[in-house]
């Protein structure tokens, strides 16, 4: 054991206790990660950034997902279809007004190439389990999709509000409604005809896929394999402060060390944050904010969004919450799965006592473009916060000011903001988008 983990080791015993104190993870290696081919990743890359994707041809999968904005798009709920601009700066387009938010914060993209990940969406409602793929619909395609990543890769451009377009506004939106998606007339074949219809594009497929060269036909499943190449290439991060101390390459600064401390002992945030990435890749209820429309299905009244309970059924899962991945955090404002926290700081002292910053939440905190819609059906509705608060797994506490920012320090020893391929300057349709 080095002198440095040696010292740690000791710190973590003397601020947690032997019980309290959690156990450093290894370095991670070029073994935690699945396989890439870059020639796939430079593909996806183009596919990531194109609007061919969407119905309108106005929205990519990096609206929501920009490495500006740490991957996300810096909003608590995000607007897809209907919206203008990128960012913070995304407002309502006055002729196309969206119907509604995105119900879920947009999640970062970071390490989804790694083993570990095998759950996605803030329910993991698309899962892997048992070397079993888990997913909310019955389709062939997922037989074709080279993992979870390239699963979860394909369902963006299902929402209506995210990437389709609203009712009936174009053929594929039309397709959406109908609960089409496979097959003549399906959305994911529709998009594939308009992708392969691009010679540009029919090329390089031709130069990474053998089978599609030798006369395959373009297929979805295709499209979302070469996007989960992309990002599990060009957001791979792991060569942050951190990872350069677990390597014993480097220490941290005194007052990370402190928070490093904290955070594998008397904070406790490692019984769920824990691993190479920060993440315990299971789900709890933690009492956050809820706001915009919720996840409830089409004949339910209300806005609530129960999280996992939605997937499995099980009461013990109500309000619960895959935890997140804390690598880049300090880039991926705001906070929560309904992005109720603009800053840092804000989540973590709300996240330490869960319970009293649910009740004297302050909406300001949250970033929201303006739209015609009611937001908070659920902070106002007696028994709905009533239920969100028997479902809090913790106990509230607090650290002192001196902790926090001890934790502050920490987090940022987790960032590494990774620009490997970076944004394309065009992309093969000749579509405009955000840079």
């Amino acid at each position: 054991m080095s002198n440095m983990r040696a010292d740690l080791t000791l710190c973590l015993v003397l601020l947690g206790g032997a019980a309290g104190a959690f156990e450093l993870p290894a370095p991670v290696t070029d073994a935690d990660y699945l396989p890439v081919s870059e020639a796939e990743a430079a593909l996806g890359q183009l596919l990531f950034y194109d609007p061919i994707l969407s119905g309108n041809e106005n929205i990519s999968c990096s609206t929501c997902h920009h490495p500006r904005f740490g991957t996300s798009d810096g909003l608590s709920l995000g607007m897809g279809e209907g919206g203008i601009g990128l960012g913070p700066d995304r407002v309502a387009d006055p002729a196309n007004v969206p119907e509604d938010r995105v119900p879920r914060n947009a999640p970062a993209l970071y390490n989804l190439g790694a083993r570990a990940f095998t759950h996605m969406f803030h329910d993991g409602r698309v899962e892997r389990v048992n070397g079993a793929l888990r997913v909310p619909i019955e389709d062939g395609f997922f037989a074709e999709v080279s993992g979870i990543l390239a699963t979860q890769a394909a369902f963006p451009v299902l929402s209506p509000d995210e990437m389709g377009g609203n009712v009936s506004e174009n053929p594929l939106s039309k397709a959406i409604r109908m609960g089409r998606f496979s097959g003549e007339g399906g959305a994911w074949d529709m998009i594939a005809a308009k992708v392969s219809g691009i010679p540009e594009y029919q090329a390089r497929f031709e130069e990474v896929y053998p089978e599609i060269a030798a006369g395959r036909e373009i297929g979805f499943a295709d499209i979302s394999n070469a996007i989960a190449g992309f990002m599990a290439f060009e957001f791979r991060a792991d060569d942050s402060a951190f990872d350069r101390f677990l390597r014993e390459e480097a220490e941290l600064s005194d007052q990370a060390a402190e928070g490093m401390a904290l955070f594998y002992g008397e904070a406790g945030c490692a019984a769920c944050h824990a691993g190479p990435f920060q993440t315990d890749h299971d789900f709890h209820a933690m009492g956050q904010p809820q706001l915009g429309p919720g996840k409830t299905l089409d004949f339910e009244r209300g806005s609530r969004d129960e999280g996992r309970f939605r997937v499995t059924g099980k009461a013990e899962d109500l309000y619960a919450f895959r935890t997140p991945s804390l690598r880049n955090v300090t880039l991926t404002a705001p906070y929560g799965h309904a992005g109720a926290y603009r800053d840092l700081r804000s989540f973590i002292v709300a996240h330490l006592a869960p319970a009293d910053s649910l009740l004297h939440y302050d909406r300001a905190q949250a970033i929201l473009p303006d739209l015609p819609v009611e937001d908070w059906e659920v902070m106002e509705t007696e028994a709905d916060v009533a239920a969100i608060l028997s479902a809090i797994e913790v106990e509230d506490r607090t650290l002192p000011e001196a902790g926090i920012d001890a934790l502050m320090a920490f987090l940022a020893a987790l960032e590494d903001d990774p620009d490997r391929l970076g944004i394309p300057e065009r992309v093969p349709s000749g579509l405009s988008f955000e840079k």
